[in-house]
């Protein structure tokens, strides 16, 4: 098992558990404020530890249970126009900008239509539709669907033409406080579905995601102590720029080359943290938290 995911395994596993519908009762966050860190794997053993020892001011963090698992298979595949258009706006720091997505909860089978929307505070907002049988992420339901959010949002309409463009898999575990969210997400696998070229995320680092309605959480003042700072970086334009580097990593440069060494020639010696970029075979994300399906997800976590 790589690095990222034993941790990951360990810190679920250890902290107090807390239910689906627990989770959403106190931090569903739709509409939120996130701040991502490449979090090496010794520094999120420490950092998982503080957040749900028992004894923490104010309670510990706990993690999400689900039929006795304490992390999840994520499978996504994202769409963009042919010129790939909200990849570049990403890129170029578009003040209204989204990403379009199908999710696919793999422990349940559970699927998910998701437009993300970035609001000129920089809050995140997500909107989505449950996706049922044959139903495709393209099809006219979805169209209506996503017409709609990016007219009533952003008074824009939809891009006539969109095509899958990056597929990612990785495994994933929540730890939850009152009004807080922390997602922690291990082997990271992505895809150029245009060219088939795949990159592996580094088996030394966990990538952490803080969620809040505030602007920073005591997630953010804790991994601020240990040196670490938001990155820039997001799985679908992070992902792309490692397997596209021609499209310009710009602003996104030093994230991607840490997360993604192998693909872009980052620093470090391959034999530092099992070597960069690490077990990134799918199978390699085996589900080490027992048995069980999960009978959905946390309505945050969509």
């Amino acid at each position: 098992m790589n690095p990222a995911l034993r941790a990951l395994s360990r810190a679920a596993l250890a902290a107090h558990p807390v239910s689906l519908a627990e989770l959403n009762a106190r931090a569903e966050l739709l509409a939120r404020y996130d701040h991502g860190y490449l979090v090496p794997v010794e520094v999120f053993e420490d950092f998982a530890a503080l957040l749900t020892d028992p004894r923490r001011r104010g309670g510990p963090f706990r993690a999400l249970s689900i039929g006795g698992r304490r992390s999840f298979g994520y499978h996504s595949t994202y769409y963009d126009t042919p010129g790939l258009g909200t990849f570049h706006d990403h890129r170029q720091g578009r003040r209204l900008r989204y990403r379009i997505r199908e999710r696919v909860y793999q422990d349940s089978g559970e699927r998910q239509f998701e437009i993300k929307l970035k609001t000129g505070r920089g809050e995140t907002v997500k909107h989505r539709q449950r996706m049922r049988g044959d139903e495709h992420a393209l099809d006219d339901t979805r169209r209506g669907f996503l017409a709609g959010v990016l007219r009533g949002s952003y008074g824009v309409e939809a891009p006539a033409s969109l095509t899958p463009s990056l597929v990612t898999h990785y495994r994933r575990a929540t730890f939850v406080a009152d009004g807080q969210r922390i997602t922690c997400d291990a082997a990271l696998v992505v895809r150029d579905v245009a060219t088939g070229r795949t990159a592996t995320a580094d088996s030394g680092l966990v990538l952490v995601e803080t969620k809040t309605r505030g602007k920073l959480t005591d997630a953010d003042r804790v991994l601020h102590r240990y040196g670490l700072r938001a990155a820039e970086f997001t799985k679908y334009c992070g992902g792309l720029a490692a397997v596209r580097p021609d499209l310009g990593i710009n602003r996104w440069a030093r994230a991607v080359r840490v997360a993604f060494p192998r693909a872009v020639g980052g620093p470090g010696d391959p034999g530092d943290r099992g070597g960069p970029g690490g077990a990134s075979d799918p199978g390699d994300a085996s589900d080490p938290d027992g048995p069980g399906r999960p009978g959905g997800v946390p309505d945050g976590e969509r």
